[in-house]
């Protein structure tokens, strides 16, 4: 015993905040890679909102081509004449038809990348709940009781707040 709390209960309450730590962890890197590879994929190119077009570096508008709606995905294109005589085509594209760029319509929070990485933040919190639970049952001394409701009620917040986001239905954009 630590300070009238039982030893499994320090330890179950340090690996319930380390499992906490990982979720929040998951979430933030999760987030962060997902808007760096953004705004790599469209690195030097320019948007027009009211044009709906892309400039590349070199000057040359990309217009919508292709929008799917069901993948949430729209394609715009450059003319390939364009690409084709282009000074930085090496560097920009491969392709003969002209550069392809790709921009969703979901943003971070709607989209299937972020419902998988919030499901395994969920997994992790319910793996924290319900060792909590377990060792609520198992110790139910004033002290050990403390302890695990104390971990317990952010866990349970977290969780809430998570499976929320996650249940949301996409709005049709």
């Amino acid at each position: 015993m630590i300070s009238g709390v039982h030893i499994e209960v320090v330890l179950a309450a340090t690996y319930v905040v380390f499992l906490f730590a990982v979720a929040f962890a998951l979430e933030l890197l999760a987030r962060h890679s997902h808007q760096r590879s953004e705004s790599y994929r469209k690195s030097g190119f320019i948007y027009f909102r009211e044009l709906d077009a892309w400039e590349c570096p070199a000057g040359q508008q990309l217009l919508r081509h292709q929008t799917d709606f069901q993948r949430k995905i729209v394609h715009y294109r450059a003319p390939a004449a364009a690409c084709n005589r282009c000074a930085l085509k090496n560097n920009c594209t491969d392709s003969n038809e002209g550069r392809l760029l790709t921009s969703h319509l979901d943003s971070w929070i709607e989209s299937e990348l972020r419902r998988f990485h919030r499901g395994i933040s969920l997994a992790l919190l319910l793996l924290a709940t319900i060792l909590l639970v377990t060792e609520m049952v198992r110790y139910s001394a004033q002290y050990d009781l403390l302890v695990s409701v104390g971990l317990l009620l952010p866990v349970s917040i977290a969780e809430t707040k998570l499976l929320a986001s996650f249940l949301s239905p996409k709005r049709d954009g």
